[in-house]
């Protein structure tokens, strides 16, 4: 399998590419979506002396811009002639204070959710074109709502809230997704939304606040957090199984309970049609790159 993986060199995407690049006597190509060359490079000479693996590779993408991701697009497309899978993973989490991008958006929007919509529509072609079929699995959590009035939270801003709506639309994203696919009947692509139920120990603790950090710590000597390998090891299969149980999970939004995957009830806010045909509408709007609406436009016309 050829997996790419938005926010690859930490926490649950450096988790999966590890186990991924492991298993199955190193036969899975693990390509890493990250912004900085050395730190992706560092995490390739890791991986490479861990698993024995020599097919894992990095493309540079800044996801604060719009730009860097048509870049980014533009590299995967003429170095890749397919993929199997992809891990929308890369996010933001804690921040002091609010974050404009030179794109003229809110960072945790277009980082957690605008640029990876983006590149998403733009490489589905490479997914139509998996023998093992296509699929997209999202890192997502419950909950969150989209601030229709102020979606750059321009009026009230705080970063957990910006999380979550960026969570909010990439359920909605997957859904819409998966029912344009479901309506062809020859589609071999998949849609998954996963939450890991516990979270995930990793670097960003390194930037929050010293009073979070201790927290935190001691929330992991109570067994709160989990490794970034229990996280790949957990999340492997839905990247491995074949495409008949991958097409059965699609569009859902699942969870790992008591050693098995199981189902998350979707809010009914995230379900309504009109509201995924809305968001939909506004991302195009947002990304105003020409390639990405005709891809949508085709998309809506299939």
């Amino acid at each position: 399998m050829k997996i790419l993986i938005t926010g690859g060199t930490n926490g649950m995407g450096k988790g999966v590419a590890k186990v991924l690049a492991t298993i199955n006597n190193q036969a899975h190509e693990v390509i890493i979506l990250c912004r900085s060359k050395d730190l992706g490079e560092a995490v390739i000479k890791e991986l490479n002396n861990t698993t024995l693996n020599n097919k894992i590779s990095i493309i540079l993408c800044d996801l604060t811009k719009l730009s860097a991701v048509r870049n980014a697009i533009n590299k995967i497309q003429s170095e890749h002639s397919f993929l199997d899978g992809i891990f929308i993973n890369a996010g933001l989490g804690y921040a002091a204070k609010r974050v404009e991008t030179e794109d003229g958006m809110d960072s945790h929007f277009q980082v957690n959710y605008l640029s990876q919509f983006m590149l998403t529509l733009n490489l589905l072609n490479l997914l139509e074109k998996s023998e093992s079929g296509g699929r997209v699995i999202f890192n997502v959590t419950e909950g969150g709502e989209i601030f229709w009035d102020d979606m750059q939270m321009k009026k009230k801003w705080s970063f957990d809230a910006g999380i979550h709506q960026a969570m909010a639309a990439k359920r909605m994203f997957l859904l819409k997704l998966h029912k344009l696919y479901r309506s062809k009947k020859s589609s071999s692509l998949s849609f998954v939304g996963f939450q890991i139920q516990q979270t995930v120990w990793s670097n960003q603790l390194n930037i929050i606040p010293a009073y979070m950090r201790i927290m935190a710590t001691i929330m992991k000597f109570f067994g709160t957090f989990i490794s970034i390998e229990k996280c790949g090891e957990i999340m492997a299969p839905l990247f491995t199984e074949n495409q008949d149980d991958s097409l059965k999970k699609s569009g859902k939004f699942i969870t790992w309970k008591k050693n098995r995957f199981v189902d998350i009830k979707e809010d009914m806010n995230i379900l309504n049609q009109e509201s995924q045909d809305r968001l939909w509408s506004i991302s195009l709007g947002l990304c105003a790159d020409e390639k990405t609406t005709q891809i949508a436009n085709k998309l809506n016309k299939k």
